[in-house]
């Protein structure tokens, strides 16, 4: 396996620097704030030729002809085609783009009118030079610190923001708020807001952004891997810092590997259809995952086909789970293959099929994130760990579980890489006045911000502890589009009207933006320069993010934006540490290479790292190779081999199947070992409110809400709308056909999508892909129809549990009818009024 590794070392050979290419310099403007000092710093752009950068979806070669983009792909050859790659000039200045352009404040808002929150989203919009914009944030900012403190202010920027370490949004907002006094943050995520609360009570640890057994120990020693829930095709195009690639490679490798392969989904995925007739599909009814495992484990423990002795050693308290699986607890119930079948629409025999054939072999199980965002979303990577632990090779190379192999490239190989700094949050700074002192560690669940402020002084439970919702009087959001990302839109409406003032930095005229006040025109990652690197657990390369084409005349760097409105404030000297953007990242840079110098560490070409100018100059990213300890990890391995001297970090130190300090907490929707819950809606429920069960996993040709104003759009839009899958019996029962705008409806809200009739989908169930920008038909109507298909106008907004409370948004019925209306006009891709 070691040969496919080596290949991996061979990926890029330098070829040393660029010669003869023609430079231009950026002009600059003459603004007294350091958003136009900064500018000062001259960077040679290239005019004519390649420049490296780097996104989420990778380190990309972006070509350039007479100052314009012209074309990217992967920065590096041989690897597996890419699309999200392809579109970088879009982002810049395509079609869609729909670039915001200059400081923007809502008409009424700047008026003061009494009754100006009511008009978000509905208003016309004014431009105002950058000073009054900085001056109105600061006025605001210092106007609620001194009336409600550090507690009246939400620090936004949920995740997902640019891949570089200096020009991150949520960190340098952060870092403003921090420095100026405090603010209420953010607990979880949207992503694994479940599994990543409920794994620490179970193994000790985060899990969720771990890294995972290593993929070559994956293809030398599995027989039998199984894909549950996710689908690692299209999620393994993206990355937290930047994708490595290397994750798409191995799934591919691992198609003709001549091993067993199981794919667990509802839907015929993308991962379903390229596995083809190499892997098994099965598909269980939606939100029914727990259900299942549960047969598996029951028909294990009725054989005897179980690994008593790891049982007996590694966990803890599974007597009390086993006792609820074989129906000797309160409800009297064995959760048999037959219960289960009943459940999830697998069949019996399946279901013992599945149990033999885990036991008999060295079997991996690679969940994905998408099936705990559902109603008790924190009992499917438990109940993973039970039926893994029924198995008995946790901590064997190639076997147990991993959570993230489908995110990230989790199990490529950790490298020999120095890892780089980048820009932190800081420390309170008074800034000569005693109200900005009244900094706050409170932080309320990130998926509960519309609960929060519709419900101020509501006390919540949260993993053992009471969180008391804050008073939030200003908004200030960065790097992210809580309107497209978040459950139950239209309830998010009703809540986004109670704060004063909601703050807005974006690149374009996103619908959060749409939604706010004050509005900053922000750059793109390629109209200024970075630094991140690729794998987010692989460490594979350093990557530059060089700026590839002049900015906007007015758009702004968020860091720009910052300091100035830490200067206002008295602290821009902490803020800026009186660097430039440069040299930021001439010491981002120079940690690693620190690091390198002492350790004696060599790239993959066995060549040392070089120092900053030359690697800049160079253009070009740094590959690193794997070392000996990456290639053969194995997670838990050493827990495994001695239980005494690496214990977990649980209070027993061993897999917690029960856990006391879950029993203690005392919730009836989250007990002491995984156990099944009957979602508040689902297929099998009794007097169901809408007729089909919704799923709306992430898009194949978008990172969430990323890329829909690109021209990718044109791949996938089905009368300019987004799209919705109907089975060709559904389809013929409402009388819809291949292209009809269909209206998609429940009791939350109500969205118009293009059809398209196939089979990917069974029958009872839809598909609409999450992270279509909200569209409004009319957005001083309630309830008004979304006429781009977000599907979240039609999740449910509650939490999973009083355990973890993240999101619920594969949890959900809808009904379908064909539209017969004349279609509204798009809008969702146009500046608001008053907008240029």
């Amino acid at each position: 396996m070691k040969t496919i590794d080596t290949n991996r070392r061979n990926i890029l050979k330098y070829a040393g620097l660029f010669a003869s290419i023609p430079f231009v310099s950026q002009l600059v403007d003459k603004s007294t704030l350091l958003a136009a000092g900064a500018n000062k710093f001259s960077t040679d752009l290239v005019l004519n030729g390649d420049v490296y950068t780097a996104a989420h979806w990778g380190a990309m070669k972006v070509s350039v002809k007479n100052g314009k983009i012209v074309k990217s792909v992967n920065a590096f050859d041989g690897m597996v085609y890419n699309p999200l790659q392809s579109v970088t000039a879009d982002l810049v200045d395509g079609k869609y783009t729909n670039r915001i352009k200059a400081p923007m404040v809502r008409k009424s808002y700047l008026e003061k009118k009494k009754n100006n929150r009511e008009l978000r989203g509905a208003d016309e919009w004014v431009e105002v030079s950058y000073e009054q914009a900085i001056k109105l944030v600061a006025d605001e900012v210092a106007r609620v610190r001194k009336e409600k403190g550090a507690n009246g202010i939400y620090g936004g920027s949920y995740g997902w923001k640019s891949s570089g370490n200096l020009h991150n949004a949520r960190t340098l907002l952060h870092r403003y708020l921090t420095m100026g006094g405090g603010f209420v943050g953010g607990l979880g995520d949207y992503s694994a807001g479940a599994a990543q609360v409920i794994m620490p009570h179970v193994m000790g640890t985060l899990e969720t952004y771990e890294q995972q057994t290593s993929w070559p120990l994956i293809m030398e020693h599995s027989k039998v891997v199984v894909i549950w829930g996710a689908n690692p095709m299209d999620t393994l195009r993206i990355a937290w810092s930047s994708n490595d690639g290397v994750g798409l490679e191995y799934f591919t490798k691992l198609k003709n590997s001549g091993k067993k392969i199981i794919i667990i989904d509802p839907i015929k995925s993308n991962t379903v259809a390229f596995y083809g007739n190499k892997a098994e599909h099965i598909a269980p009814k939606p939100n029914t995952d727990v259900a299942m495992m549960l047969g598996i484990i029951h028909t294990m423990l009725s054989t005897g086909k179980y690994d008593k002795e790891f049982i007996e050693t590694y966990t803890e308290g599974f007597d009390k789970f086993a006792d609820y699986v074989m129906g000797k607890t309160a409800d009297k119930t064995p959760k048999s293959a037959k219960w289960a079948s009943n459940i999830c629409g697998v069949s019996e025999s399946k279901i013992k099929e599945l149990a033999d054939l885990f036991f008999a072999n060295r079997t991996m199980l690679m969940t994905g994130y998408n099936m705990q965002r559902q109603h008790h979303g924190e009992q499917v990577h438990w109940m993973t760990v039970a039926l893994a632990s029924a198995i008995g090779q946790i901590g064997l190379p190639g076997g147990g579980f991993g959570i993230s192999y489908h995110y990230a490239n989790g199990g490529s190989p950790t490298t020999n890489a120095p890892v780089i700094g980048g820009i932190t949050v800081g420390k309170a700074s008074g800034g000569g006045q005693e109200w900005l002192n009244d900094g706050s560690s409170l932080s309320i669940p990130v998926a509960r911000i519309a609960d929060c402020l519709l419900n101020p002084g509501k006390t919540i439970d949260y993993n053992g502890r009471k969180i008391t919702y804050p008073e939030i009087d200003l908004v200030y959001w960065v790097g992210g589009n809580p309107f497209v990302h978040h459950q139950d839109t239209n309830l998010l409406v009703k809540a986004w009207k109670k704060p004063s003032t909601i703050i807005v930095h974006d690149m374009y005229w996103t619908p959060t933006a749409k939604m706010g006040d004050i509005v900053f025109p922000i750059t793109t990652p390629y109209e200024r320069n970075d630094l991140t690197m690729s794998g987010d657990y692989s460490n594979l390369n350093i990557n530059p993010m060089k700026q590839v084409v002049k900015r906007m005349p007015k758009s702004k760097h968020d860091y720009e934006v910052f300091a100035d409105l830490a200067k206002v404030a008295g602290f821009e000297a902490q803020f800026t540490e009186g660097k430039s953007e440069m040299q930021w990242l001439e010491e981002f840079y120079n940690v690693a290479y620190n690091q390198a110098q002492k350790s004696g560490a060599l790239m993959a070409d066995g060549e040392p790292m070089p120092d900053f100018t030359t690697f800049w100059n160079a253009n070009r990213p740094l590959t690193f190779a794997p070392t000996e300890e990456g290639l053969n990890f194995v997670r838990y391995g050493e827990f495994r081999e001695d239980p005494i001297l690496n214990p977990l970090g649980t209070p027993s130190g061993k897999i917690e199947i029960y856990s006391e300090t879950i029993a203690k907490m005392g919730y009836k929707d989250c007990g002491a070992y995984p156990q099944w819950f009957e979602p508040i809606e689902w297929m099998g429920m009794k007097n169901k409110p809408a007729e089909f069960a919704l799923v709306s996993p992430h898009p194949s040709l978008r990172l969430h809400s990323q890329l829909n104003n690109t021209s990718l759009r044109n791949q996938y839009a089905v009368a300019d709308r987004e799209p919705i899958w109907i089975n060709p019996a559904d389809a013929k029962a409402k009388g819809i056909k291949n292209g009809d705008i269909v209206r998609v409806f429940n009791k939350r809200g109500q969205i118009l999508t293009g059809a398209v009739v196939s089979d990917i989908v069974p029958k009872g169930v839809i598909r609409v892909y999450e992270g279509a920008w909200y569209d409004p038909e009319n957005p001083a109507k309630e309830n008004t129809l979304c006429v781009n298909g977000n599907a979240n106008v039609l999740t449910i907004d509650i939490p999973t549990s009083e355990l973890a409370d993240a999101n619920i948004a594969n949890t959900a019925l809808a009904n379908i009818e064909k539209y017969k209306g004349k279609a509204p006009k798009l809008k969702a891709f146009t500046p608001p009024k008053g907008a240029k």
